[in-house]
């Protein structure tokens, strides 16, 4: 009887601590802070329940069973790299399409579909090592080649999730990050829109994607994962900038790309004379709504597991967004006297940028609160500084990205605050939510300013090197034609 009873005793308490662990708050990172992939007997991880009967027995303890990945995890993450997939083609092609001039339709569908093909390729090649490695003397700022063309990556092994223990299939998370980077890179297009030349563009994208988002990915996302935390992370990391989704790395980083394009480059001839309004705007409304429903993937499955958390960064991308284009609408209204629809789906899409760095760390009220403040803001990002300043990006990408962006990334500093709703911080040192620090906004002033200055100069510098070898413009005269003809040989209508 007393055996019997000490079994069911220590049984139960292996019970609770495994509950206990699977609930822990999410922990200051985005989406992709992984370690290096889990071993398959890695000792630092907790055992499954199912191993806890042997150790009740008087037989000498056995090792401890490598954690095996929940399906629901891992169908929560193919499910969530189909819908960015859904954001980026067609969704992103649409949107963008619409807000150009008819003769300029195809062209930018081609872009955005061409540049997730090249950015697929290279990502596995080896964007996702030099990501989401270690790199040695550099690893602040850049990972390695010890994962080049998918080295060691294969479907039997596992990587942890922001639980200890808790782990999903390497090949599935490497698989949802290359999402992320094909559409941060076809962002950009919308800066300089109907006046670059196809083959300049691709050789910028390579390049871009080289040097401003595998490095800046890391900065954020890198680090030695739970099992391993304390150990070398990257920059923005170890500063303890929080980015749920991507505020940073994914939005502000093409934003300044985006306009670095729209200065070099030089307006689109005709700009302030001609009209160039969007020639369809229910092709951008459709763009709108099925960038909305993708950025549930984007956004919720930034926690990596189908938890309480996913839900929490689900329900802010709901209310944030409708909350941005409600405040753009009526901001809109008052001011030209009428709602446009083109309002409400640019309103819709900067409360998506807003809320992607604080999805999985502020409350749902919070997130409201942002979504105002960043439709209002980005109206008068769009309007107000892009007439102060002058310069032509085509379809907004800074206006909406990268105010919003900014915005999101040091709004959630502050609503992460358990005082205003937010999930707090959480410590794995203690293995508790720590005591919120006004510090916070410091980290993330820290990760807004190194993107805006490594993406700034980077871009400029790329732009200005392919300007001076292959040329960045189309010449004039196919730029009057429309680039759907002059560079496709093909129309996006035949009426």
């Amino acid at each position: 009887m007393k055996r019997l009873f000490a079994t069911l005793m220590l049984l139960g308490s292996l019970g609770l601590s495994s509950v206990a662990l699977s609930e822990q708050p999410v922990p200051a990172v985005a989406p992709a802070a992984t370690a290096e992939a889990v071993p398959a007997a890695a000792p630092e991880t907790a055992p499954p329940l199912e191993a806890a009967p042997a150790a009740a027995t008087d037989a000498p303890a056995e090792a401890a069973a490598a954690p095996v990945p929940d399906k629901g995890d891992t169908t929560w993450m193919l499910v969530s790299t189909l819908l960015v997939i859904l954001m980026t083609i067609p969704g992103l092609a649409l949107f963008y399409g619409g807000l150009v001039r008819a003769k300029n339709m195809l062209s930018v569908l081609t872009q955005v579909f061409a540049i997730f093909c090249v950015i697929s390729v290279l990502w596995v090649v080896y964007g996702y090592s030099l990501a989401f490695t270690p790199g040695g003397d550099l690893n602040s700022f850049i990972g390695g080649l010890s994962k080049m063309f998918l080295a060691g990556v294969d479907p039997s092994v596992n990587v942890e999730t922001f639980s200890k223990g808790v782990v999903i299939p390497e090949m599935v998370f490497m698989v949802f990050q290359l999402t992320f980077a094909a559409i941060t890179v076809a962002l950009i297009v919308g800066g300089f829109a109907e006046r670059i030349k196809f083959s300049a563009l691709l050789v910028f994208s390579v390049l871009w994607f080289t040097f401003s988002y595998l490095p800046m990915a890391h900065m954020v996302w890198f680090w030695g994962g739970p099992s391993a935390y304390g150990d070398p992370a990257g920059f923005l990391f170890a500063k303890g900038a929080l980015d749920f989704a991507g505020g940073t790395v994914v939005h502000i980083n093409a934003a300044m790309a985006a306009l670095m394009g729209a200065i070099v480059i030089g307006k689109r001839v005709g700009y302030g004379r001609d009209a160039m309004a969007p020639h369809n705007l229910m092709a951008t409304m459709i763009g709108a709504s099925l960038l909305w429903v993708g950025w549930f993937g984007f956004n919720a499955g930034s926690n990596l597991e189908a938890t309480g958390t996913a839900v929490l960064a689900m329900v802010n991308t709901v209310v944030a967004t409708a909350a941005a284009a409600m405040s753009w609408m009526f901001a809109e209204w008052m001011i030209k006297g009428k709602p446009s629809m083109l309002g409400i789906a640019s309103g819709a899409v900067a409360g998506l940028v807003a809320v992607t760095p604080a999805a999985g760390f502020a409350g749902p009220m919070g997130a409201i609160v942002l979504g105002m403040v960043a439709g209002v803001a980005c109206l008068w990002g769009v309007t107000g500084l892009k007439h102060a300043l002058g310069y032509d990006d085509s379809l907004d990408v800074f206006g909406i990205h990268g105010i919003a962006g900014i915005l999101g990334a040091i709004g959630t500093g502050i609503l992460v605050n358990p005082a205003l709703g937010g999930t707090g911080v959480f410590d794995y040192a203690t293995n508790a939510v720590a005591e919120y620090s006004s510090a916070q906004v410091i980290s993330q002033l820290w990760g807004v300013g190194t993107v805006v200055v490594w993406s700034g100069v980077v871009s400029f510098v790329l732009f200005k090197l392919i300007d001076m070898t292959m040329g960045l413009r189309v010449p004039e005269e196919q730029e009057r034609e429309g680039l759907d003809t002059a560079t496709h040989g093909e129309r996006a209508y035949n009426l």
